[in-house]
């Protein structure tokens, strides 16, 4: 199967993963498996802002190990990956070791992570995180790659917009159906 055959089957996968279910965690570790897969890459992350937008948290991963993972917060003004990528750019680093731009040289280093692609996760412009690819080899990320990353990170804003949507939802129905049996209780 060509690499064009693997991005469709993937997002045909991803899509339906995203229709399936409503549990954020399971869609979110779902996609971050699959996006890692499809590209051939050591691992996959998908970062959200926390309520400060100060720090990105690890929301689903795929492929690091947990000492990796308890490194240190993502902290977006000490990142300037990521103020790039929250500003609406795609950032393809060949090798974080060499790039100022990447929080903890070290660590990947030590994880075994050379290269890194890094899309936004926007809902309506705004960004709520981002989706990390990471590869164990120093290389260049192509732009077919760079679209299969993006498309991904489209689908997982969806995904994770769609469940706070059906919790807001749920909320408001749960407490409507609360005030109507007090009303006819009474």
């Amino acid at each position: 199967m060509d690499r064009y055959e693997t991005y469709y089957r993937t997002l045909y996968q991803v899509s339906r993963v995203v229709n399936s279910s409503l549990d954020p965690a399971t869609v979110l570790e779902e996609i971050a498996q699959a996006a890692a897969k499809a590209m051939g890459a050591k691992a996959c992350t998908l970062r959200l802002l926390d309520r400060t937008g100060a720090h990105l948290l690890a929301s689903a991963t795929f492929g690091l190990s947990k000492a990796y993972l308890r490194k240190g917060p993502i902290d977006v003004a000490k990142s300037g990956l990521d103020r790039e990528v929250l500003a609406g750019q795609v950032v393809a680093i060949k090798d974080v070791g060499n790039d100022p731009r990447f929080q903890y040289p070290e660590q990947a280093k030590a994880e075994g992570i050379h290269a890194i692609l890094v899309s936004p996760l926007s809902v309506e412009g705004k960004a709520i995180g981002v989706l990390r690819i990471y590869d164990s080899k120093v290389r260049e990320f192509d732009p077919a790659e760079v679209e299969f990353l993006t498309a991904i990170a489209d689908l997982s804003a969806l995904a994770i917009e769609n469940a706070r949507l059906h919790q807001a939802l749920k909320k408001d129905y749960d407490m409507l159906a609360a005030f109507e049996h007090r009303i006819f209780e009474d």
